[in-house]
C-alpha cells in the first residue's frame, strides 16, 4: 500500500514496497509539487513491475516511460555488463521530480530515493548534498548536473566490485546511478583472498545479475592495494567523464578516497546521500 507523509521537517515521505522517497521543494508552489509528486507517484510501482523482467534482461524491450529513461541511462555503458535495473532508483527519482516541477513557484527541489537524487534548480540556485562517506558536493543552477548517485558493496544494491561507496553526479539522476554502479563495479581487486563473493542468485534469488559473482565480505586491505583498486575505478570514471557521461566522482575504500571532476565543495542547506 502507498504510503503518504509530511514530515515534522517538511518534507514529503512516499513509500510503496521498495520505493522510499523523500521529496523537498522551495518556493511559492512548494504545495501543489507536493500534490503532483503524491499524484505520479501513484501506480509508478506498478508500472515498474508490469515490465519487471524486461528490466532484468541485458538486452530488453520496454514501453513505460521510466523504464525507457533506465534503458537509455545504460545503453551508453554497454558492451560491458549492465541492466536498467542499474538505473532504476534514479530513474524513479526523476520521474517525480517531474512532476513536481511541471507547475510555476518551484524555486528549487529533490527528490531523495536511497541516496540516489534528482535535483531542480531554478537561476541562481545551488544545493549541496552530504556524502555519507564524508565531504560534500554542490549542484549550481548554472552547471549541468542534476543527478547524483550512489553504489557500492556496502549499499542497498549488490556490487561487482569492493568500494565502501561510489558517489557520482551526473547530468540526470538516472545516468549517475548507472554510472555509479559501473564505477563500483570497477573498483576491484580479483582473486585477492581478503574478498568474499557468492553468485547474486545465492544471495537474492531474482538477482538481475544471475550467477556472476557479487561482493559479500571485504577483509583488511593494505595501503597499497587499497590504492590499486581505487585507481582502477578512477580510470574507469575518467573515461567515462571524457565521453560526457558523468561530471564527477568520489571514490572510497577503508578509509582512502580518490575524486575526479567537481565533488568537493562546501556550502548552503545539506542533503544527506
Amino acid at each position: 500500500m502507498m504510503q503518504v507523509q509530511v514530515l515534522a521537517d517538511g518534507r514529503l515521505h512516499l513509500n510503496h514496497g521498495p520505493i522510499d522517497l523523500i521529496c523537498q521543494a522551495w518556493g511559492p508552489g512548494r504545495a501543489r509539487a507536493f500534490d503532483r509528486a503524491v499524484a505520479r507517484f501513484d501506480g509508478l510501482l506498478e508500472e515498474l513491475v508490469a515490465e519487471l523482467p524486461s528490466l532484468r534482461a541485458e538486452q530488453s524491450l520496454v514501453s513505460g516511460p521510466v523504464a525507457r529513461v533506465m534503458a537509455a541511462a545504460v545503453a551508453p555503458f554497454r558492451p560491458a555488463f549492465i541492466t536498467p535495473m542499474a538505473a532504476v532508483a534514479g530513474a524513479v527519482a526523476e520521474a517525480v521530480l517531474a512532476a513536481m516541477v511541471a507547475g510555476p513557484g518551484v524555486e528549487r527541489a529533490y527528490v531523495n530515493n536511497g541516496g540516489d537524487i534528482a535535483v531542480h534548480l531554478a537561476a541562481g540556485h545551488r544545493l549541496t548534498c552530504a556524502m555519507a562517506q564524508g565531504g560534500t558536493v554542490e549542484l549550481r543552477a548554472e552547471e549541468v548536473a542534476r543527478g547524483i548517485a550512489t553504489s557500492g558493496w556496502r549499499g542497498r544494491s549488490w556490487s561487482l566490485g569492493i568500494a565502501d561507496a561510489v558517489t557520482v553526479l551526473a547530468r540526470t539522476a538516472a545516468m549517475a546511478d548507472a554510472a555509479a554502479t559501473m564505477i563500483a563495479n570497477a573498483v576491484n581487486l580479483p582473486g585477492h583472498v581478503a574478498v568474499t563473493r557468492r553468485p547474486a542468485v545465492e544471495v537474492q534469488a531474482d538477482s538481475d545479475l544471475g550467477a556472476r559473482l557479487v561482493t559479500v565480505g571485504v577483509g583488511p586491505l593494505t595501503g597499497a592495494e587499497v590504492e590499486l583498486a581505487l585507481e582502477r575505478g578512477c580510470t574507469a570514471a575518467e573515461a567515462y567523464r571524457a565521453r560526457g557521461l558523468i561530471e564527477g566522482a568520489a571514490l572510497f575504500l577503508q578509509g582512502q578516497v580518490q575524486m575526479t571532476g567537481h565533488m568537493a565543495l562546501t556550502g548552503g542547506e545539506v542533503v544527506h546521500v
